[in-house]
């Protein structure tokens, strides 16, 4: 998965952009725990976002 497919499903979700990548690591963290994402998933786009700078906002 990248960073633009995981966008394009907040998107889709959210109906609204999101406000930054803080916002996404979240919600890919969100949808790895309900299941909606493989591990190989999940870390390719924690590493991205990481790598971008994105922090958690709901998880320490």
């Amino acid at each position: 998965m990248t960073v633009e497919t995981l966008r394009n499903r907040f998107v889709d979700v959210k109906q609204c952009e999101p406000e930054n990548h803080d916002q996404l690591l979240d919600f890919a963290r969100r949808k790895y725990l309900k299941g909606e994402l493989s591990l190989s998933e999940y870390k390719k786009v924690i590493y991205a976002l990481e790598q971008d700078g994105a922090t958690s906002l709901t998880f320490p």
